[in-house]
């Protein structure tokens, strides 16, 4: 173990050499002007994105609300309901019995098997739907709610920047710079219109499984400025957008996909070290069971995730950590936050209160790649 250590401490020069390479590259990149590209990525799909929301919590049952001065229509066969707080109808609830949905406004009574929610001429609308009892959230889009294994699934259909800036505020602390909140912008953009398809019903879940997801952000706050400024704007490898992958806190370093045993990705991640979090590692620590420990290992994402679902996603948050027998059970202790791949947040906060703007960050993070615009947008 101590000859490994030595080996990264003073890699050898060939190996030094692969590592600074990528890094030169980027540099030439940044010296030579901005990194967004005038080329726009060959990709024609719509602009929206299915999100299935609030799935955590199996609801089987939901309420839409209209918000004020917000007209909605539900629509649920040949039936329409109008829901709109001046009516006195504002809200509606929707709950699961056997295997088909009852839909309920007032005295109104509807059976459906499925139903639809959107503003009076069919067109986006601003609403809020809840489990009740446990969490309620405000969307921007459209709304399709229908039974599966058991549970209601609400999908929210909404425009792509619409689901960026959603998900931006969600990812990002209050006090994060602007470049840095733009740096993020394009990875989350870059996910979303390279990464579709990840559920069977709709396109990503609100969940760090995809992408964590919250309400659409004010127009004046600092998210929605960087969402707006970032508009269309993707990252891309030999001029293919791809899925970015990032990270709350790296631990020191980012890793590839290989190295916590994921498959490659179309971009081939590389290891670069971080600063902030070399110097200000996030540590933490957790108990559990000999039992619960026999399937986890250090450095396997797909081990910890299996592990997090069962136990919470606090008790082991990164794949870097050490087990010790104690006192009967495990103590597992780690550093870092989330899979350690791409784009480090804590890092990137780092480098733009330091100075450094959104090009700069995310050629540091994604070596040898560009910014371009989504094929269909306008060019610069």
């Amino acid at each position: 173990m101590i000859d490994n250590l030595q080996k990264r401490m003073n890699p050898s020069p060939r190996r030094f050499f692969e590592r600074v390479l990528p890094l030169l590259t980027v540099l030439v990149f940044v010296s030579s002007g901005p990194l967004v590209s005038k080329q726009t990525a060959p990709m024609g799909e719509t602009a929206d994105v299915r999100i299935g929301v609030l799935g955590l919590f199996h609801p089987k049952q939901l309420t839409v609300s209209a918000l004020q001065g917000h007209g909605l229509v539900v629509s649920a066969g040949d039936e329409r309901i109008v829901l709109e707080r001046s009516s006195g109808a504002g809200s509606a609830n929707v709950q699961l019995a056997g295997s088909e949905i009852l839909l309920q406004s007032g005295t109104r009574i509807v059976h459906t098997s499925s139903l639809a929610v959107a503003g009076r001429t069919n067109e986006i609308a601003d609403f809020a739907l809840a489990v009740p009892g446990k969490i309620a959230r405000r969307y921007r889009g459209t709304l399709e709610i229908h039974s599966s294994g058991g549970q209601l699934v609400a999908v929210v259909t909404m425009d792509r920047e619409t689901a960026v800036a959603s998900i931006v505020a969600a990812e990002s602390a209050t006090e994060t710079p602007l470049d840095a909140l733009k740096a993020q912008a394009v990875a989350t953009r870059s996910y979303l219109a390279a990464g579709r398809g990840r559920h069977r019903d709709f396109d990503f879940c609100d969940t760090t499984h995809c992408q964590f997801l919250r309400e659409p952000p004010a127009p004046e706050t600092l998210v929605a400025q960087a969402v707006e400024s970032t508009r269309d704007l993707v990252l891309a490898f030999e001029s293919e957008p791809f899925a970015a992958m990032y990270t709350r806190s790296c631990g020191g370093r980012t890793r590839t996909p290989a190295e916590v045993g994921l498959p490659s990705a179309t971009y081939p991640y590389y290891s670069v070290e971080c600063k902030y979090c070399r110097t200000r590692p996030v540590r933490w620590s957790s108990r559990i069971s000999t039992e619960d420990a026999l399937t986890l290992r250090s450095s396997n994402e797909p081990a910890r995730l299996r592990a997090a679902r069962r136990l919470g996603w606090s008790v082991i948050p990164s794949n870097d950590f050490i087990l010790k027998k104690e006192n009967g059970q495990v103590l597992i202790e780690g550093t870092g936050q989330g899979h350690g791949i791409g784009l480090c947040q804590s890092g990137a906060k780092a480098m733009a209160a330091e100075g450094a703007d959104f090009h700069q960050i995310l050629s540091y993070y994604y070596p040898n790649t560009t910014v371009v615009r989504i094929h269909g947008a306008k060019s610069f």
